[in-house]
């Protein structure tokens, strides 16, 4: 993969879900040692130390990772502006399905943000593994923004 084909990759795990994520990143790190990551607080401090161990001495420099704030604490909704800014090409964000958490209301924002500005996402290991092994992967990529000119363009009555 060239420079010019990096990908910036989000990577979110709630808690119940943050073993098998930084699973999946011990077992992909060659390929997101290549792209930019963006973390939210506490998954990205477990991704950076797990991908620091693959690095050879000396590559710290060629790696980038950026940590948000927890995802409660407002980290989701720095995830979802990078999305709208179009600053994020793709987003695995493995949440927990069984569990209700304080900031649900946040969670299903960020994914109806990833579906509206149709960000390749994946919620589960299996699609992570699909999107991450696709030949999409390693080239340019510019997703097809939804049509929302009639939304935009709807009578208002006031």
């Amino acid at each position: 993969m060239d420079a010019n084909n990096k990908k910036t990759i989000a990577l979110i795990a709630h808690d119940n879900r943050k073993k098998e994520m930084i699973e999946w990143v011990d077992w992909n790190s060659e390929a997101l040692l290549k792209n930019n990551i963006i973390c939210t607080g506490t998954t990205g401090k477990l991704i950076r130390d797990t991908l620091e161990k693959s690095l050879e001495k000396g590559e710290e420099e060629k790696y980038n990772i950026t940590l948000l704030k927890s995802g409660p604490l407002g980290g989701d909704q720095q995830m979802g502006a990078m999305i709208v800014n179009g600053q994020i090409d793709m987003m695995v964000f493995f949440w927990d399905p069984m569990q209700q958490l304080a900031h649900d209301v946040d969670v299903k924002a960020l994914l109806r943000i990833t579906v509206l500005y149709n960000i390749p996402t994946a919620c589960n290991r299996s699609t992570a593994d699909f999107l991450i092994s696709s030949e999409l992967f390693a080239k340019p990529y510019v997703p097809k923004p939804m049509d929302v000119n009639d939304y935009l363009n709807r009578p208002l009555d006031v």
